[in-house]
């Protein structure tokens, strides 16, 4: 567990590693390249956030650890959501966020992220998400 002083940073600070453990081993990557399982992160929260109303998507992030509630509000632009955007949209939207080469496709990235971010969120407000969704879309969310 990492040291700050002050326990609540401790715990999301703990919690935001596990996030990120869980989708390097779903990728079969090392901790060494813990700068991409942050740039996927950070590409599907970002995706997500913007094809979700404000008022969706605040109540998404309320139940996200206080650390990658930071990483999804940074950047976020509430008067231009929410983006319309279809299966194909969304999944470019990530890719061209991506820092490095898939190896996978995009739709797999965006299955194994959210998967690692799934057990943060309720049952309820995870329905909530997928239903404001188009349907060739929430079919990608776990």
């Amino acid at each position: 567990m990492a040291e700050t002083g002050y326990a609540p940073f401790n715990r999301t600070v703990d919690k935001t590693n596990r996030v990120l453990r869980e989708i390097e081993e779903a990728h079969g990557w090392t901790p060494e390249r813990r700068n991409q399982s942050y740039a996927a992160l950070r590409a599907v929260l970002h995706a997500l956030r913007d094809r979700l109303t404000v008022d969706e998507s605040a109540q998404l992030a309320a139940q996200l650890p206080l650390l990658i509630r930071g990483v999804y509000y940074d950047g976020w632009r509430p008067s231009i959501v929410p983006v319309k955007a279809h299966r194909r949209e969304f999944l470019d939207r990530v890719s061209r966020e991506l820092s490095f080469e898939l190896q996978e496709s995009e739709e797999d990235l965006v299955k194994k992220v959210l998967q690692a971010l799934r057990k943060h969120i309720t049952d309820g407000e995870w329905e909530d998400v997928k239903s404001s969704m188009p349907k060739d879309l929430a079919s990608i969310l776990p």
